[in-house]
């Protein structure tokens, strides 16, 4: 695991999250494939949110972080946002499933990073083995420009710096 915490400044570590492309048009029947998505290449050039939360279905997760970045897409966007993605170490059909039930569709990409491989990197990592739920991530938001990473907000309890509030605060 990683020593120290991701800063203002740093490069975003290259890893591949893994997700299930938004497709309104898909079987509910069908079993969706999840694929790799290439941090480096796919935010090169961009400015994106990445926010993670420790769990999908978890309370704070369902009923507070991911639907205020829904609330808040528009005012992102305008801010000069082009991609949204929410990871946690679930599975990608598990973070499809959770999106889908947000109904977040195009909004946000959520992505898993079911080894702990990108948090690790991050030094974001949380052990909540003690209460069954094995290694996590510590609730965050980054904005990231272009590969670098201009906003770091982690909380211990609550959304306040990991929030939209914080992030639209922080471009």
């Amino acid at each position: 695991m990683s020593l120290t915490t991701v800063s203002v400044g740093d490069s975003l570590p290259q890893v591949s999250l893994t997700y299930v492309p938004y497709d309104p048009k898909r079987d509910p029947m069908a079993c969706p494939v999840p694929v790799k998505y290439d941090l480096a290449k796919e935010l090169k050039g961009k400015k994106a949110v990445i926010f993670s939360i420790p769990g999908a279905f978890t309370p704070t997760c369902s009923e507070q972080h991911v639907p205020e970045f829904l609330k808040k897409y528009d005012e992102l966007k305008k801010a000069g946002i082009d991609v949204i993605i929410c990871t946690a170490t679930n599975d990608g059909f598990v973070m499809d499933a959770f999106g889908q039930h947000l109904q977040v569709k195009d909004k946000i990409i959520m992505a898993s990073d079911g080894g702990s491989d990108f948090f690790q990197q991050l030094g974001l990592t949380l052990d909540l083995t003690s209460k069954g739920m094995g290694v996590r991530s510590k609730r965050f938001a980054l904005v990231v420009d272009d590969l670098k990473v201009t906003y770091v907000g982690v909380d211990e309890s609550g959304v306040d710096k990991s929030g939209p509030d914080a992030v639209l605060k922080s471009l």
